[in-house]
């Protein structure tokens, strides 16, 4: 990107709360000007007084991106007020936790406007802007379960594997026009977030991720990562890197594996509140912040991360150590002390007869 991180204007959908809202401070800490779009006001609220806080600023815009109208208001908002757009991370999602059969059709289309048409529609936006100027970033916050569905979350897991596909063909489009706009795709594993507090459920039991659980820090580095280094795809954590590449060499085991394990994994042991309310349709009152109540479990580092973002310079050093050791070894074979034991050990060797 062109733009110098201290002046760069950064729109994050779904910023009121969990991933969106740890990276819309992460990018705040380096004096960012964030466009933060969700549906709830309170948590918008505690969104900006974060970016506030930590040295960037902040124009929070209540937005349901599973309407195209909102997101272009929100943009020309976003850029009345800072200007033009340098990267847009689509970040938002509803889900309902659910045997498919139970699920009803409402519920499909309801997660499937909000988690994969309001990508769409936050990507057709940002590329309407981002085309002409030849320059921008574009973040997918995608999931391991793109890749590999698995049990009681069929509509989100139909809405990540459409997300993937259509970044996909969208990213062949941006070359074929030799277009420099950047479309990047962040596959998350299982988040502590407050989604498991306010997403419907039909489960017996309170709703949480499947461990190990990460901290939403570790995504939002992942994403800011990703935008600096213009990372088509990044693979966050050992579980997404397992359930993806699992799929591809033994989706048939996986498939067992999961049937067996997929229920009991995604729900604590604490029977679910009767009164639960839900966000589907509509934002809950109250800032939840970033975390959900999963902090003593949840990790806030992630070894393959690490190595997924210094690969390069693990690379030269491994490469470096080979040539060293390269080195060492054909001067020890060449050199003429060498030699001359090997002479001295053949001239002791005695050979029997065969």
């Amino acid at each position: 990107m062109s733009v110098t991180k201290e002046s760069e204007v950064v729109v994050i959908t779904g910023a009121s709360a969990g991933v969106g809202r740890a990276t819309a401070r992460l990018f705040a800490e380096r004096g960012a000007k964030i466009g933060l779009l969700a549906r709830g006001e309170d948590g918008l609220e505690g969104a900006r007084d974060d970016v506030e806080q930590a040295g960037g600023e902040a124009i929070p815009v209540p937005t349901d991106v599973a309407d195209p109208d909102q997101v272009e208001a929100a943009a020309e908002a976003v850029e009345n007020e800072f200007g033009p757009i340098d990267v847009w991370v689509n970040n938002a999602m509803v889900s309902v936790f659910s045997p498919a059969a139970e699920m009803t059709a409402a519920d499909y289309q309801r997660v499937t406007e909000v988690t994969y048409l309001g990508y769409v529609h936050g990507t057709q936006t940002a590329l309407d802007r981002m085309r002409p100027r030849d320059d921008g970033t574009i973040v997918q916050v995608g999931s391991a379960l793109a890749y590999r569905g698995i049990p009681l979350q069929s509509a989100y897991c139909g809405a990540k594997h459409a997300i993937q596909g259509f970044t996909e063909s969208v990213r062949t489009e941006l070359l074929h026009e030799d277009c420099d706009v950047q479309l990047s795709m962040v596959q998350m594993p299982a988040m502590n977030t407050p989604q498991f507090e306010w997403t419907k459920s039909r489960l017996p039991r309170q709703p949480q991720p499947v461990p190990p659980i990460y901290q939403p820090e570790v995504a939002a580095r992942a994403i800011v990562w990703a935008v600096d280094n213009s990372r088509d795809e990044l693979w966050v954590g050992w579980p997404t890197l397992k359930a993806i590449l699992g799929n591809r060499l033994i989706p048939r085991r996986l498939d067992r594996y999961l049937a067996r394990s997929g229920y009991d994994s995604q729900q604590t042991d604490e029977p679910v509140d009767p009164d639960r309310r839900h966000n589907l349709h509509e934002p809950l009152a109250g800032d939840y912040g970033a975390h959900g109540p999963f902090d003593e479990r949840a990790h806030d580092r992630s070894i393959q991360l690490w190595i997924s973002m210094h690969r390069r310079t693990l690379a030269l050093i491994t490469g470096f150590i080979t040539v060293v050791m390269g080195v060492i070894l054909g001067q020890y074979l060449l050199s003429p002390d060498n030699d001359a034991k090997t002479e001295t050990n053949d001239s002791n060797t005695t050979y029997g007869s065969p």
